[in-house]
């Protein structure tokens, strides 16, 4: 019997499967596998003995190989492997300059003076329920040209105390971020740190969509891949790895504590900022447009008096034009306020 992929996956569920890492091999009961490439497992032991408590996590780019049966081996690997795709995120992830900063020596000093002489970082950061003020495991920092990722659950408070606070508050360096509110929450609740002189690209998008249709706010936030893929025109197929974090169950937010930290999540953690400065030109650029109207017409007007406007128009597509308009704007306005909270 042949079966395509939906069969194959019910077919596989509760299954006890063995996979060969290259660097391990793993048996566990296959609780689902992810249109992502992932593969989640419970009741795992290592090739060694030792068990994993809960369910793992398995990147399909890792796994070498996987056993069921002779016949449908193949089929784990061939699934959860990127071998579908001729343009994935890894090949552009193989080329991110990260760097890990897991202790206080010979990199953490140079990465933090490095990071004071700019103007404009990339920030990040992934943890335990961020959301709700939980633990911040990692601190992503992107420059012009390198990503850091900074281990805070092993390098604590004191990395804030060597410069890292002073980054994150100083309002001569810009932060950008996607959806600032997790990141400053955490920060605050954990370390003191207030964060400051943020751009934050979610909030951006939203308002090139209020200006886009004329006032109108969206019914829900968008995420970092859906604004990458917007506004910098990258294939979604490249981005597909930046959606396992929201993917991740309440137990597999656990694997956030691992250490070492798994080289694909490390490649996500540096694709999740390497973006942001960029963004945010673009995103700036679409929120100046009725600047640069106005712009134009007092290039087109040049021979009118100095102090007059009568020649000048400005066509805005966010402006409202009645009373009604008005209020619709703030009923919307009301109603995405809701729509943002619900997403915390």
């Amino acid at each position: 019997m042949v079966l395509d992929d939906a069969q194959f996956i019910s077919f596989l569920k509760g299954k006890r499967v063995k996979l060969t890492l290259k660097t391990s091999s793993y048996f566990g009961v296959v609780v689902r596998i992810n249109s992502n490439k992932t593969l989640v497992l419970a009741d795992v032991s290592g090739s060694n003995g030792c068990k994993y408590l809960g369910t793992k996590l398995f990147f399909g780019r890792e796994i070498v190989n996987g056993e069921y049966s002779k016949t449908l081996g193949q089929k784990v690997l061939s699934f959860c492997c990127h071998q579908t795709s001729n343009y994935d995120d890894e090949d552009e992830a193989e080329c991110i300059n990260f760097v890990i900063i897991d202790e206080i020596h010979e990199k953490f000093g140079p990465a933090v003076m490095h990071i004071k002489k700019q103007h404009v970082i990339g920030v990040g950061g992934e943890g335990v329920e961020l959301f709700k003020n939980g633990r911040l495991c990692w601190l992503q920092i992107a420059t012009k040209n390198k990503v850091y990722l900074f281990d805070i659950l092993l390098l604590g408070a004191v990395a804030f105390k060597n410069g890292l606070s002073m980054i994150l508050e100083t309002k001569h360096i810009l932060k950008v971020i996607h959806d600032c509110r997790a990141i400053a929450g955490s920060l605050a609740a954990q370390f003191g740190v207030k964060l400051s002189n943020v751009f934050d690209t979610q909030v951006a998008d939203a308002m090139c969509f209020y200006r886009r249709t004329g006032g109108f706010l969206p019914d829900r936030v968008s995420t970092l891949p859906e604004v990458v893929s917007l506004h910098l025109n990258v294939p979604s197929s490249r981005l597909s790895s930046l959606h396992v974090r929201s993917q991740l169950t309440k137990e597999e937010m656990d694997m956030w504590y691992k250490r070492p930290c798994p080289v694909p999540l490390l490649k996500v953690m540096a694709l999740s900022v390497i973006h942001l400065k960029p963004l945010r030109l673009v995103l700036l650029d679409t929120l100046m447009t009725d600047y640069m109207i106005l712009v134009d017409s007092y290039l087109n007007s040049n021979l009118c008096e100095p102090d007059g406007l009568e020649h000048v128009t400005m066509v805005s597509h966010s402006e409202p034009k009645t009373d009604t308009d008005v209020k619709k704007n703030d009923s919307t306005l009301i109603a995405a306020q809701k729509a943002i909270g619900s997403n915390v």
